[in-house]
């Protein structure tokens, strides 16, 4: 592949399996949560405060930012959070270790074997100690979590002193972390997410991510927004995280975005609103949802789930995006509410 023998050699002499890689993959239980639990657990007042501190600090990189992507800060300082605590917390792994644990381990080889081999490359010129650099358990450095071969292709020197480092300036990350929103399809100047109510009488039916039609329809069907005015030249979907009793947001196609860098559905939605409380909106409106299924129930759902031909993506107890379109389709057939919120009532009915 024309990489360089000497940094070849150099990332993978010493390199070792390491088995608290393995356990960190196998064990994302957090995801199991509904997204109150989930959101109040992550969004503390805490993080907002230290989100406006950094936003003044780095208001000249967010500027150049919001210039050059159309990206708001609140997006990127949300991820900053939840990703590090705004670089206080970028994980202690060694980085070639857990590439090389994850390339050779049977479960993701095909996400993680290109990231290794980029590694050897970011070595070569000086972006990786194979030794000393250490970052999150899945091979993510610095500040906002970027892999090997998102860091050589969308780094960027953002506080212009010729290099990229990640780890230690922030308006490098920032601005390489825009880069590959940006390069994700961001939509410049575009909102992400937006919370509305919803009447009672919606065809539940026609919410959810797939449901995405003109955001006009949506207003004529009696959808509105809590604060604001709604995107009315865009599409967009009804998102109900917790069911037809719960929040609920109109998802733009900007938030389409959030899976590109996470594929956890209650990880994303807790993300795009904390870009959105960062932005200035209001506490979300939490409703009464009916309570959650239990990680054993919801793992015999999706069980009878995938007995009835659907793909919820693994038996796995977490709610995810596969998991909801299934609940919804399932909902529809029996003659219940089609929210894509599972209930008792629907596991007893399966």
């Amino acid at each position: 592949m024309g990489l360089d023998a000497a940094a070849t050699e150099a990332v993978l002499r010493g390199a070792r399996i390491d088995p608290k890689v393995l356990q960190a993959d196998r064990s994302q239980g957090v995801f199991q949560k509904d997204f109150i639990t989930f959101s109040r657990a992550l969004i503390s007042q805490n993080r907002i405060d230290n989100g406006r501190r950094n936003a003044a600090r780095f208001d000249s990189t967010f500027d150049t930012i919001e210039a050059r992507f159309g990206i708001p800060r609140g997006v990127l300082l949300a991820f900053w959070a939840f990703e590090t605590d705004f670089g206080q917390v970028q994980g202690n792994f060694n980085t070639r270790n857990a590439l090389v644990t994850l390339a050779h381990d049977c479960r993701r080889p095909e996400l993680f074997r290109p990231q290794l081999l980029a590694a050897i490359t970011l070595a070569a010129r000086g972006g990786l100690d194979p030794a000393r650099t250490t970052g999150a358990w899945a091979g993510e450095i610095g500040q906002v979590q970027m892999l090997p071969n998102d860091i050589l292709e969308r780094g960027m020197d953002g506080d212009g002193d010729g290099r990229v480092d990640l780890k230690n300036s922030a308006p490098d990350a920032l601005m390489s972390g825009a880069n590959v929103l940006s390069s994700l399809g961001w939509a410049p100047n575009q909102p992400w997410l937006q919370e509305v109510t919803v009447p009672a009488d919606l065809n539940w039916a026609q919410t959810g991510l797939t449901q995405r039609k003109p955001v006009r329809e949506w207003a004529a069907l009696g959808v509105r927004p809590t604060s604001g005015a709604l995107a009315a030249t865009l599409d967009a979907a009804v998102l109900l995280p917790m069911g037809r009793n719960g929040p609920a947001f109109l998802a733009y196609p900007n938030f389409d975005v959030y899976f590109e860098w996470n594929k956890s559905f209650v990880y994303v939605t807790t993300a795009a609103y904390f870009a959105m409380r960062l932005s200035g909106a209001p506490v979300y409106a939490a409703g009464s949802p009916s309570a959650p299924l239990t990680g054993p129930q919801m793992q015999a759902l999706q069980k009878k789930l995938v007995a009835r031909g659907h793909d919820v993506g693994g038996i796995d107890g977490i709610l995810g995006a596969k998991t909801r379109a299934a609940v919804q389709i399932e909902q529809r057939r029996l003659g219940l509410a089609a929210d894509a919120w599972p209930t008792t009532a629907l596991l007893m009915a399966l």
